[in-house]
């Protein structure tokens, strides 16, 4: 019984951080990927950022719009996933989701995929002034 709960969204100024979290239940993060994604208003759900902790050391991956503002990070011993963001801008107004996908992490054009990610949480909202 999977269960992944996405906590620490609310609304900030332009400017400002958030940090959101996710707990993972009933899920073993081996070497799956983990990811965060976003829905915007009237847009299609995208990849934010997208981690992985297996025998290849680890690793993380950025859409472009929120690199060098957003960082993910995973603590395995509490089994929880983060995603800090600063410098939060307008444009990043969306309901945030955790993901889990069934098998590893991709590198490319398709790094990251809806249909890849099998376990989602229920959305965090952030909204920035």
């Amino acid at each position: 019984h999977v269960q992944l709960v996405e906590s620490g969204g609310g609304s900030v100024q332009a400017g400002g951080s958030l940090r959101l979290s996710c707990a993972a239940s009933g899920y073993t993060y081996s070497s799956n990927c983990m990811g965060w994604f976003r829905q915007a208003p009237g847009k299609e759900r995208e990849p934010v950022a997208t981690i992985w902790t297996g025998l290849d050391g680890g690793g993380a991956d950025y859409a472009d719009s929120v690199k060098g503002r957003f960082t993910i990070s995973s603590d395995n011993a509490k089994n929880t996933l983060y995603l800090q963001m600063n410098s939060l801008k307008p444009e990043d107004i969306a309901m945030y989701y955790c993901a889990a996908a069934r098998g590893f992490c991709v590198i490319g054009s398709n790094w990251a995929r809806v249909l890849d990610f099998g376990y989602w949480g229920p959305g965090t909202q952030v909204t920035v002034s």
